[in-house]
């Protein structure tokens, strides 16, 4: 059982006004039939609520009261709620301005709607009573019981069957009937920016075949509805068609419910451009992004690249001092141990040349030795005879007039050389004496 709070809550949102003690006597002299109360409120020629008799209801203060309504064995018509005032109509024209206008932000507050806004709010009303436990069954009569008329799937397999069964009978040239709910078809309108065509099925009605083969698959409207509406389609016969005809009012089928499109047109278009401004707006602002993120990687790779070169530039660097100080050391090495070697030399040449002693005179026992260089330098020097031919090697090292260390001394006539195994005799067993004339011949 609903909650009273609840109801005057919801008569609160509904109508707009915001005294609860207002709202609570309202419902009360409508016997709590909310409803009722919000359609004799909106009405154009509602009577104020001090003079609307107060409706006793032999159930328990606070309970929702119950009204009844019931369809014709054919469908044709469906006659109005015993409870109900004649002649005031004015329901959904008053819901659709008010702010919780299902169609959108946008459209809800088009004074000049007609047929979808009717259809919209009081399917809205429906919807939401059923939510709170307050709408109406098959059979007219109140439920208590919290759960709504129809569940979303319930829906779906309702809008489906409904669908199927009108291809099976009409052909597939027909509106795109959503097979979806009525929520969902509303909400499938909004996202879309178009408006919704809702059309009513009674298969019992004696013109519905008619309609529905001439005038509703016709080429020319198929495709105006396809290309301006999203559509939705329900049976009288099954719960949500059922509730939709009850919003609507719909009193003989077949029964459409648009929105006329020249009034609606300039709000769609500007929800249509504030929708575009706004993708245009995020991709711009990706796009932005994008270029940020693109700048910031390409100066972020510059800067890498810029530390790689200096990397590379103080490698080089780096490499180039580690060479030039190798080719110094290097060079100082080379240095060093040319002025080693010199030296060395040097020392040779001046032992060697101590070890040759005084030239002796001449005598029957002395060799005259004549030595050319291959510059053509010529030294000449006596020996003893008992000197060895080392003796010739030490004279001619101790004078440093050769560049190189590996020499032979030849003689021409007859050609002789005197190598290493000939350095122990003495001038003149080796022939030389008592003159000779020797050749300094590198060895290669």
């Amino acid at each position: 059982m609903v909650d009273v709070a609840d109801k005057v809550a919801y008569f609160q949102a509904i109508t707009g006004l915001e005294d609860s003690d207002l709202c609570t006597e309202i419902l009360a002299a409508h016997g709590w039939d909310l409803e009722l109360a919000i359609s004799n409120y909106t009405s154009p020629n509602s009577i104020p609520p001090e003079e609307i008799p107060i409706v006793q209801t032999p159930s328990t203060a606070g309970v929702a009261g119950g009204r009844s309504s019931s369809s014709s064995s054919s469908g044709s018509e469906f006659p109005e709620s015993s409870v109900r005032v004649p002649g005031q109509p004015g329901l959904a024209w008053k819901i659709i301005t008010l702010p919780i206008s299902v169609i959108s932000g946008s459209l809800g507050l088009i004074s000049g709607a007609i047929g979808l806004g009717l259809w919209a709010a009081g399917g809205v009303l429906s919807y939401s009573l059923g939510v709170v436990g307050l709408g109406h069954g098959r059979n007219g009569d109140s439920s208590s019981s919290t759960t709504p008329l129809v569940s979303v799937s319930a829906a779906a397999s309702e809008a489906m069957e409904f669908v199927a069964g009108f291809e099976r009978d009409y052909g597939l040239r027909r509106p795109n009937f959503v097979s979806e709910g009525f929520m969902d078809a509303l909400q499938r309108s909004r996202n879309e920016f178009k408006l919704l065509f809702v059309y009513l099925h009674s298969p019992d009605h004696q013109d519905t075949p008619l309609f529905c083969e001439r005038t509703l698959c016709s080429e020319v409207l198929v495709a105006f509805v396809n290309e301006n509406f999203v559509s939705w389609g329900g049976s009288i016969r099954a719960s949500e068609g059922f509730k939709m005809s009850n919003s609507l009012k719909a009193s003989r089928f077949p029964f459409c419910a648009v929105r006329v499109l020249e009034e609606s047109a300039p709000v769609l278009v500007t929800a249509r451009l504030d929708a575009e401004e706004r993708r245009s707006n995020i991709r711009l602002r990706e796009e932005q992004d994008a270029a940020y993120r693109a700048a910031l990687e390409a100066d972020q790779a510059r800067e890498r690249q810029r530390k790689e070169e200096q990397e590379r530039l103080e490698r080089e660097a780096a490499e180039a001092e580690r060479k030039r100080k190798e080719e110094e050391e290097a060079r100082e090495r080379a240095a060093r141990e040319a002025e080693e070697k010199a030296a060395a030399l040097a020392r040779i040449r001046q032992e060697k040349a101590l070890s040759l002693g005084a030239e002796p005179e001449k005598g029957p026992n002395v060799t005259q030795v004549l030595v050319r260089f291959p510059t053509g330098e010529r030294k000449e020097r006596r020996f003893d005879s008992t000197a060895t031919i080392q003796t010739v090697y030490d004279y001619v090292d101790s004078l440093g007039c050769l560049e190189v260390e590996n020499y032979s001394l030849v003689s021409n006539f007859p050609r002789m050389v005197y190598g290493p195994e000939k350095l122990a005799l003495s001038l003149k067993e080796a022939g030389l004496h008592p003159q000779a004339s020797l050749f300094v011949e590198p060895n290669s």
